[in-house]
């Protein structure tokens, strides 16, 4: 029995580019809330009760870690990846942009959510706690996730 499962998930093909999967459409939707707060209006982020800075940085941080995202993903590609200083710039920015996402999606669950339990708001609100736990993965994870060799 071990070795017809030993055999099976050898015999599986190894999608390096998985990622891509999840990266697109995290990146599409945050590029996408970012640009439907353009032109920057502070009286938008005063309606949620944050102040102007506060409100500029979303807007414009939900924008760039999306982009972000797709920028660092693109030192996945096979070529790209060998060279040591884009690989690691790479995987800085992917981890940036996920910690950017992290932050944007846990203000707007404690600003505009506002959830009484962790369990009622993971069933009631999926969408705001996926796109959280999405940019804690990239947090973590980076690009590692997808190198053949880690350089360092």
């Amino acid at each position: 029995m071990k070795n017809i499962l030993k055999n099976y998930w050898q015999q599986l093909p190894d999608f390096s580019f998985s990622h891509i999967l999840l990266r697109i459409p995290l990146a599409l939707v945050f590029i996408s809330q970012g640009m439907s707060k353009l032109p920057f209006d502070p009286a938008m982020g005063a309606a949620f009760g944050l102040p102007t800075l506060v409100w500029w940085f979303v807007c414009y941080g939900e924008i760039a870690a999306g982009v972000g995202l797709l920028v660092g993903g693109l030192a996945t590609l096979p070529r790209i990846r060998d060279s040591l200083t884009v690989s690691v710039i790479g995987d800085m920015l992917t981890r940036f942009s996920g910690i950017v996402m992290c932050c944007i999606a846990t203000g707007v669950i404690w600003t505009v959510v506002k959830p009484e339990s962790l369990l009622g708001f993971i069933v009631s609100d999926y969408m705001h706690f996926s796109l959280w736990a999405g940019g804690l993965y990239f947090a973590l994870r980076g690009n590692w996730a997808v190198a053949v060799d880690k350089k360092l």
